[in-house]
């Protein structure tokens, strides 16, 4: 059960002692991060930044602020995510607004921009026109934060959810590449045509059978969003089938990676006519990030 979180805050606690209480309750919690948790929820509950909250530390609470920081608090203690609770999640430097039918987006999935901006420089510069397709694009947050790399490259995000859609439209717009966006209710790529020079996605990909074993925070994600099948690999079928439909010659496929899940990954490519790439790892040396592109026919 949650802390008494009324009991944390007092109107006349400074700025600081809300910071340091907040913390050590969740570090009694055994929240993974107790000090970044609770230093962005004192900092929304009094609308202040990370500069603010160190000038203002000494700074005293009144009734209204101790009441909204506690409620904040008493929704961390029951697990929900800060990303959830302040429906915001930075990624690749930028702020994404989130609703109920996106995933929160990770650390560990900006090694997939990191492999697909490396399949560009291979190929080209950088400032070329690009066609991008980002499947299963939830927030957004592939298609966009590739878009802010390649200034003249546009892109459409899929997904089978319209809320979903609705989120990255508009993340798109905020943060500056609407002109250059599309976005299409499908499956994958399944409405789409062909000629991508880059194809992105990360699929659901956890077994149907693990999902219950997740940590509360990452079961507060949709369904949806997580469940890859019985052995996690069902969206890979999927996109193996329809990428070389897609892609242009010499374009390139980058999908993010479970744990273990390379091997039996690069099988389904090879066997839909695609060439892996070993995988790119992520900061914890875990393969992450399956570059991959369509075999050429040789006369």
């Amino acid at each position: 059960m949650p802390a008494p979180t009324r009991e944390l805050f007092a109107p006349g606690m400074t700025v600081a002692q809300a910071r340091r209480a907040l913390t050590e309750a969740f570090r009694q919690a055994e929240l993974d991060s107790p000090e970044l948790d609770a230093r962005l929820l004192v900092g929304h509950a009094l609308g202040l930044d990370h500069t603010g909250l160190t000038i203002d530390s000494g700074r005293s609470l009144g009734g209204d602020a101790a009441h909204a920081l506690a409620a904040l608090a008493t929704r961390r203690l029951e697990r929900k995510p800060v990303a959830r609770i302040l429906g915001v999640k930075e990624f690749w430097g930028l702020p994404l607004r989130l609703n109920d039918a996106t995933l929160v987006p990770r650390p560990e999935t900006e090694t997939v921009v990191e492999a697909a901006l490396a399949a560009i420089d291979s190929t080209g510069s950088r400032d070329r026109a690009l066609r991008i397709a980002d499947l299963g694009t939830g927030s957004g947050a592939l298609l966009i934060a590739l878009l802010t790399e390649l200034p003249n490259a546009a892109g459409i995000g899929t997904d089978v959810s319209r809320d979903a859609l609705a989120a990255a439209r508009g993340n798109a717009g905020r943060l500056g590449v609407a002109a250059r966006t599309e976005f299409a209710i499908c499956d994958f790529g399944a409405a789409l045509t062909g000629g991508f020079d880059l194809v992105v996605s990360n699929p659901p990909y956890i077994a149907s059978a693990d999902i219950g074993t997740l940590s509360p925070e990452v079961r507060h994600d949709p369904r949806s969003a997580l469940d890859g099948g019985a052995d996690g690999l069902d969206c890979y079928r999927t996109i193996a089938g329809q990428a070389p439909g897609l892609l242009k010659p010499n374009g390139g496929l980058v999908v993010e990676l479970g744990i273990g899940q390379e091997p039996a990954v690069a099988t389904l490519f090879r066997a839909a006519g695609l060439i892996p790439s070993p995988a790119r790892l992520d900061l914890l040396g875990i393969p992450r990030a399956l570059p991959a592109r369509v075999a050429t026919m040789t006369p």
